[in-house]
């Protein structure tokens, strides 16, 4: 939302659009996508004319505003009018079967930018803050993912873990699960999803929930199943297209969640996190110089 809370902000507004595009009605998605092929198009258009090009009624347009967090039609065009004011962040960039390796490039790196711009606009301190408290209390910290937000999981636990604080992450659901049963209350539950509907996410969330731990997620779709379950929420902004499912985009947007995260964790336990760091430095640094290939030489 704007500081007004009537829309999305017209910096995040499309990225916030790609987000929730699941959880719209087919009807609304048919508008939704107009609005992230063409924004500015969408911009001029009245709702006749919108109407006319999406193939739907102009009571399906003013829902679809509606549903996005505008009071109607006008307020979103109004926002779209600022986001076009912005043109480096309409262009949609996918990539094509035919684009020569230097597009590809500046295609892919325009998306991790971007990625990295929408996910910063949408990350309030205030969320932040909450779920850096949750950690620092925790006695345990279980993080749920799979595939792409598998790794980024193991990256939250291997984290946390360095600071010296008890994290273990899952990409097994049978494993996750039979983790986030024995949470206790103050723990900490965190589910990675970019959709927000992976059920072997969903489900060891919700039952580390009903152990009594506090859940977080972090997600693209502020609208989906799992930011619906999760106390709190912080949403992520990279996007997956055709040629790069588990794009380093999505990816990205949620280690650069994950950073603020543990940044603000170790803030908060400077001096335990820095003996911690030593002490994982220094034991790594050992075993590497007792088994360096020049050590185990006759």
């Amino acid at each position: 939302m704007d500081d007004s809370g009537n829309g999305l902000r017209a910096d995040t507004l499309v990225a916030t659009v790609r987000g929730v595009l699941p959880s719209l009605t087919p009807a609304a998605q048919t508008v939704a996508r107009l609005i992230l092929e063409s924004p500015a198009t969408v911009a001029r258009s009245t709702i006749t004319e919108l109407s006319a090009a999406s193939g739907t009624s102009e009571a399906t347009i003013v829902r679809t505003a509606r549903l996005l967090g505008f009071a109607g039609y006008p307020q979103l065009r109004l926002a779209l009018a600022a986001a076009a004011a912005q043109p480096d962040r309409l262009v949609p960039g996918d990539l094509a079967p035919d684009d020569p390796l230097s597009e590809v490039i500046m295609k892919v790196a325009r998306a991790e930018s971007e990625a990295i711009n929408d996910t910063v606009a949408q990350l309030t301190s205030e969320r932040l803050g909450l779920v850096v408290d949750a950690i620092v209390g925790a006695r345990r910290v279980d993080a749920y993912g799979v595939g792409a937000s598998g790794l980024v999981a193991e990256d939250v636990a291997q984290k946390l873990l360095r600071i010296g604080l008890s994290s273990h992450a899952f990409q097994d659901a049978h494993l996750a699960l039979t983790s986030a049963v024995l949470l206790k209350a103050g723990d900490v539950a965190i589910g990675i999803s970019t959709s927000g509907e992976t059920p072997d996410v969903i489900e060891p969330l919700t039952r580390a929930g009903e152990a009594g731990a506090t859940t977080v997620a972090i997600t693209n779709n502020p609208r989906s199943s799992i930011a619906e379950l999760a106390e709190h929420v912080l949403i992520s902004a990279g996007r997956e297209t055709e040629f790069r499912p588990g794009a380093l985009a999505s990816r990205i947007s949620q280690l650069l969640v994950v950073d603020c995260v543990f940044v603000g964790v170790a803030q908060r336990t400077f001096d335990s996190s820095q003996e911690a760091l030593a002490s994982t430095r220094r034991a790594v640094k050992e075993f590497t110089r007792r088994t360096s290939p020049a050590r185990r030489q006759p």
